[in-house]
């Protein structure tokens, strides 16, 4: 592979109508994730909720750049871009948009995490990671999976998952930005499943919107959309996970454990690493964990924690602070807010003083190296 081939760290598959029906076990019935054809709109039904994502999930690509006021969170399946669920359209469009590889990550399974129940939820992580591992089959140089992978209090079950997905070819795991009720990532009970992902070398994903469910709820603008508020606010969870990950540890007790934190973006960094950093040497009654050989909470930011993002030009400006080598560029495709098909140019502007081995490693290097392309 190229050193200066572009790589998305942060691409999206849409799962089609009939993946969950055809690979599930047809007790669940009803419960099942599918597609049901309303007037004007399709929604997605699953354990007797009703979602509709499909508007912004991939039937919206592009339109942000000329006509970004009809962009609407419901759609129908027949206006999804076919490379949402087409491995050799993807291909096609990738070309298109200057992107040689894609690491992928689902589309309605992100708010699938917050389904209550852990057995269904379980067995649907089950369907949507066989489906991905064929779709990437395809193309496996050039199409990497993220599994998904739910935790909760069930870490041996987890555990379970984690070996499988690895066997299966993924390059990493997803588990819930931010975790069920009590259920912190400090918790003592993690530590073997950091273990495991430490000795596969499965670096674990904290991808927006993947929170577990929680009696405190958001306020939402129609029924699981988020909130203008939300949205402006959504590294809030991903802030307060890597916290628990920093100060309790955990990256001290597994040196070789890898989180990336996704489509949060960049420019809080910055702020949230003198944070952590002021925090721990001020108030030592409130993180009563202490580093061995005079290490801060940054530095395990800077050496453990990586950092996929679209087009955050501020946070591109703070590079040295964050950490270059961290640094990973994703299209977000096919979803509304995706740079698809204008990635090259969106690239050529928010990295015009960037020097180019720099560049390199954002657009590509890093991502290669982090997920093991050739």
């Amino acid at each position: 592979m190229d050193d200066r081939a572009v790589i998305s760290s942060d691409s999206h598959i849409v799962e089609p109508p009939e993946l969950f029906i055809d690979r599930m076990d047809p007790k669940y019935n009803d419960r099942i994730p599918h597609l049901v054809h309303e007037d004007p709109y399709d929604f997605w039904y699953v354990d007797n909720q009703k979602l509709g994502v499909l508007g912004s999930f991939g039937a919206s690509a592009g339109m942000r750049f000329d006509r970004p006021q009809d962009i609407i969170r419901e759609g129908r399946m027949k206006d999804i871009l076919p490379g949402g669920y087409n491995p050799h359209a993807r291909i096609q469009d990738m070309d298109l948009d200057g992107v040689y590889a894609d690491v992928l990550y689902p589309s309605i399974g992100l708010e699938l995490y917050g389904i209550e129940d852990k057995q269904i939820l379980r067995d649907i992580f089950a369907a949507y990671n066989d489906w991905l591992s064929d779709y990437c089959s395809s193309y496996p140089n050039r199409l990497k999976g993220i599994a998904m992978i739910l935790l909760d209090d069930e870490i041996h079950a987890g555990i379970k998952d984690l070996y499988k997905a690895a066997e299966g070819g993924f390059v990493g795991a997803m588990i819930s930005v931010f975790p069920s009720p009590q259920h912190f990532y400090d918790q003592p009970m993690y530590e073997p499943f950091w273990q495991v992902a430490q000795e596969l070398d499965m670096t674990l994903s904290l991808h927006v919107s993947t929170n577990r469910p929680s009696p405190v709820k958001s306020p939402t603008t129609s029924g699981v959309s988020q909130s203008g508020a939300n949205r402006v606010n959504a590294e809030y969870w991903v802030r307060m996970s890597l916290c628990h990950l920093v100060l309790s540890g955990v990256f001290e007790r597994f040196p070789d454990l890898r989180v990336i934190e996704v489509e949060h973006d960049l420019a809080w960094l910055p702020f949230f690493f003198n944070r952590l950093d002021i925090t721990y040497k001020e108030r030592t009654t409130q993180t009563p964990y202490r580093y061995k050989g005079g290490f801060l909470p940054s530095d395990f930011m800077r050496r453990n924690v990586f950092h996929s993002f679209q087009e955050d030009d501020l946070g591109i400006r703070d590079r040295d602070i964050i950490g270059v080598e961290n640094l990973l560029w994703g299209s977000d495709y096919p979803h509304a807010e995706s740079t698809f098909p204008k990635s090259q140019e969106i690239l050529d502007r928010i990295l015009c003083d960037v020097p180019d081995e720099e560049r390199a490693l954002i657009v590509g290097g890093n991502a290669s190296k982090l997920y093991k392309f050739t």
